[in-house]
């Protein structure tokens, strides 16, 4: 007992025009439906007006049209009693020895059907009267979802717990339509004159279980993403990876609610309209922004414009103590400004060279000068801070004031840092000067 194959494929036109009367899938479903009873057409393919047959119901001699993207389950009783899944035309036969009641070909359907058949098939002998009801066996899209709250997970790039809104939609398949319909459809589904299961439709408590379980899932499965050590994923990256996070939302949902396992149902993407994160999660979101645009070289150009704001704060306030905490900085950060110790502006070099000449002078009339007994020589007000020793002269001669302070106290090596700055840009010509008149005590 059951369906003998008269056509298959694209040329089930040609014979369905030849057919007084078939049932097939109905016109104007929605995208989401997922059951639906199988309905008379006329003749010529649906283009007359026959309806001497029942709504869902098929006896001996009934034809059937299933087209591509369908499959045709055959109810008696809650119980299957037949199973198409390749598109063609089919004649009902209540008696006939070499009929089938499993069309499944080398799809995945020939794969998972075939246990469930063995579950759920009628045990008896089924009578000539049954129920027919066409399965979608596409790509179900549009099933939507959103969070009324913020959801949180621990994020491992960020270090820290992350929450967000998230709304968007998913696309799913019903992998084994007869696990579906017995383990999941309600009842009032796959009886006579039965409606159309929607997942989309608000009345269907089915369909909204789902969404709950979708919602429910969505903090683990950004976490799963998020976290995943072989990837290296951001929550940035969802957004554009629709068929990864999906993978990552499946596992979730198989793990709490086996929808494959128990339903024969699985998602294939996930779309995410939008992610609005929290106010702490977009602060953390900000920092790692500006570190990763401050990586490189541009991490160089922003600690150089930090010392170049410095160093202008310390001209502004006059301060000797800005400028030397200006110059401990320069060292700390490893020179980030290296000045030519050898290239000195021609300003300096004359400062340099008259500051030599007048402690050479000042050099000689000391050693003529005889201290009176008893007396320490004092050099005038002034002279020990100009006085240079004279270019190849002992320290005997004239020891400079400064003798032995380290090279980052030299004014003029602090005078060609600021100034290879101020050809960079990096302060203004006043922020110069002022530095200028600083180091040389002017």
């Amino acid at each position: 007992m059951g369906f003998i194959q008269a056509f298959k494929g694209a040329i089930g036109g040609m014979f369905a025009d030849q057919w007084k009367d078939f049932l097939t899938v109905p016109d104007g479903l929605p995208a989401t439906a997922a059951l639906f009873p199988a309905v008379p057409r006329g003749t010529n393919a649906g283009r007359g007006s026959n309806v001497r047959g029942s709504q869902s119901i098929i006896s001996n001699g009934s034809r059937i049209l299933v087209p591509e993207g369908y499959g045709l389950v055959t109810v008696l009783d809650g119980k299957a009693t037949g199973f198409i899944t390749e598109a063609g035309g089919y004649e009902f036969q209540g008696d006939a020895p070499d009929s089938k009641s499993v069309f499944a070909g080398d799809d995945i359907m020939s794969s998972t059907v075939g246990m469930s058949w063995e579950r759920f098939k009628f045990g008896g002998r089924p009578t000539s009267q049954q129920l027919a009801f066409f399965v979608n066996l596409k790509e179900i899209p549009d099933n939507r979802f959103g969070t009324q709250s913020e959801i949180y997970w621990d994020d491992a790039y960020l270090n820290a717990q992350v929450g967000a809104l998230a709304r968007g939609s998913y696309t799913m398949r019903i992998l084994d339509p007869l696990l579906f319909v017995h383990n999941y459809v309600p009842a009032s589904f796959i009886t006579e004159n039965a409606g159309v299961f929607d997942f989309s439709d608000p009345d269907n408590p089915a369909g909204n279980q789902l969404f709950r379980e979708v919602v429910s899932s969505l903090a683990a499965a950004f976490s799963r993403y998020t976290n995943d050590p072989d990837k290296g994923n951001r929550i940035t990256r969802i957004q554009s990876d629709a068929v990864g996070f999906a993978q990552s939302l499946a596992a979730v949902v198989e793990e709490d609610y086996r929808w494959s396992s128990d339903r024969g149902l699985a998602i294939v993407k996930v779309a995410i309209a939008s992610i609005e994160y929290d106010q702490n999660t977009r602060a953390l979101l900000n920092d790692v922004q500006k570190a990763d645009a401050l990586s490189g070289n541009r991490s160089q150009s922003f600690m150089n414009q930090a010392v170049a704001r410095g160093v202008q704060g310390a001209g502004e306030n006059g301060g000797g103590a800005g400028l030397a905490m200006m110059g401990m900085g320069m060292n700390a950060t490893g020179g980030i400004v290296q000045p030519s110790q050898q290239q000195t502006p021609p300003g300096l070099n004359f400062g340099n060279q008259q500051g030599r000449q007048q402690g050479q002078q000042q050099g000689q009339q000391g050693a003529q000068a005889q201290p009176q007994q008893g007396q320490q020589a004092q050099p005038q007000q002034g002279q020990q801070q100009n006085a240079q020793p004279a270019e190849g002269q002992g320290s005997a001669d004239a020891a400079p004031a400064a003798a032995g302070a380290p090279a980052a106290d030299d004014p003029v090596a602090k005078l060609g840092q600021y100034k290879q700055m101020l050809d960079q840009g990096l302060i203004s010509q006043e922020d110069y000067d002022a530095a200028k008149k600083k180091a040389l005590g002017l």
